[in-house]
């Protein structure tokens, strides 16, 4: 059963999901005009310009710049920061120039998925709910298939984000403080409950906050070490720079003997792992995106774009560099390590041990928001599916998941996750080509009043 799952499971996002979620980039590349590139400044603008203004929001809504935040909490993570790893073993360096190509395709994506949030959000009980349900089942022409969609859609994400993949978080989380300063996984799986369990409670807003809190002071310290090991094995630079773009289009062997790696291979992985860590086009962050205070959806989008570039274009390729400079590749490649553990591997050869102690910090923060965000994530589908008179029972359970994760084992979960993760894509995307003339006309109209 598990073998078949498994083979599913990889059919779904190497033949497939790949594929569709590539072709729905450029069709909004296009079909906008290069946004990504063109409109930069209007992105940092909406992202970072009214940082410090406090504007006035109404109940159930957060700022632009709190749904950021909420959306990068689940967007870097352990599974982002280990996906890098595993492209550059996997796809070798030329991996880290398709990651880039994907980064650019999903700021596309993401802007449609904000800009569809915003518009067909829907206020229930004084809170603001959006994604893709929402606009699944208000927004496509024949209601009946987009309820049925809409229905899929949140099941798929409650059971992807909401519940088993949020186990696999608290998991990263027991084993990073577990290894690193010997804390019992059932200590850790009490003080999750208690610590999640009260930050949910306080609802969207108090969710928020807390990410708008953490997360840039995660993101400032982890680019900052970076830049930092960066800088130490200075004299790696140049040669890493060509490999990643030698090896993007050359199947010969670089960075020290590394066996070449065939570029349809370096292509796929790049673009799979880029994709899949900034989540765009999976349907995750648009239930942040629905919920800001903002005078027009694009501006939202905008924000939305922000994400992509703090995930891909800082965390990932800083992470890829951390891994390329310091040879932790080549080491790992003969030592059998994978993942996560040839990121340690490159702090480890910069810092030392303690370079193992900060990452295993990193790694449970990283968990940790995620955590939160998926929680919220899995909360607008519930709400959507059964109201929220059904909040504390899905809390409950939600919380049981969490703790249950510190303490038993999850390779089968990662399995189901990777499943209804790839399950949950497809009436997505179904949706964003369905409603791609909403996103332009709403686009032309935000250029109209410029």
């Amino acid at each position: 059963m598990i073998g078949i799952i498994e083979k599913f499971t990889t059919f779904l996002w190497d033949n497939m999901i790949a594929y569709m979620l590539i072709a729905v980039g450029i069709l909004y590349t296009i079909r906008l005009g290069l946004p990504q590139i063109l409109r930069l400044p209007s992105i940092f603008k909406e992202a970072f310009g009214d940082l410090f203004k406090k504007g006035e929001k109404k109940e159930g809504e957060v700022s632009s710049f709190q749904a950021l935040a909420t959306a990068v909490a689940s967007q870097v993570g352990t599974g982002n920061i280990g996906g890098v790893a595993s492209a550059i073993m996997m796809g070798g360096p030329g991996a880290v120039f398709w990651m880039w190509i994907s980064g650019l395709l999903g700021m596309s994506t993401i802007f449609a998925e904000a800009v569809l949030a915003q518009v067909y959000r829907e206020e229930r009980n004084g809170e603001q709910y959006g994604g893709p349900a929402y606009y699944l089942s208000n927004g496509l022409k024949n209601k009946k298939i987009g309820k049925i969609l809409a229905t899929l859609f949140s099941i798929f994400i409650i059971i992807a984000l909401g519940l088993v993949g949020n186990m696999v978080q608290s998991n990263s989380i027991s084993l990073s403080l577990s290894n690193g300063f010997g804390i019992a996984p059932i200590i850790t799986g009490i003080a999750l409950a208690v610590i999640v369990g009260l930050i949910v409670l306080g609802g969207v807003q108090r969710i928020s906050k807390i990410a708008e809190t953490i997360v840039p002071v995660m993101a400032v310290i982890y680019i900052l070490a970076g830049i930092v090991v960066v800088i130490k094995f200075h004299a790696q630079f140049i040669p890493v720079i060509k490999a990643i773009f030698t090896a993007a289009f050359s199947s010969k062997a670089v960075l020290g003997g590394m066996v070449g790696i065939s570029v349809k291979t370096a292509m796929r992985l790049g673009l799979q792992r880029g994709l899949f860590s900034n989540e765009a086009g999976m349907g995750s962050t648009p239930h942040a995106h629905a919920v800001a205070n903002v005078p027009h959806p694009v501006n939202q989008g905008f924000v939305a774009m922000a994400g992509v570039i703090i995930g891909t274009f800082f965390i990932c390729t800083l992470t890829a560099f951390i891994i390329l400079v310091t040879g932790a590749h080549i080491e790992s490649a003969n030592l059998g390590l994978e993942t996560v553990e040839v990121t340690q591997l490159g702090f480890k050869i910069a810092f030392g041990h303690a370079g193992t102690i900060f990452l295993a910090i990193a790694l449970a923060f990283f968990a940790f928001t995620t955590i939160i965000g998926w929680y919220y994530f899995g909360e607008s589908n519930v709400v959507y599916l059964f109201g929220r008179k059904t909040l504390p029972i899905y809390r409950i359970v939600a919380i049981l998941f969490v703790t249950l994760g510190t303490i038993v084992p999850v390779g089968t979960v990662w399995l189901f996750s990777d499943m209804f993760n790839a399950l949950m894509v497809i009436p997505n995307l179904i949706g964003l080509v369905a409603l791609s003339g909403i996103v332009v006309k709403k686009y032309d109209e935000w250029r109209n009043k410029l």
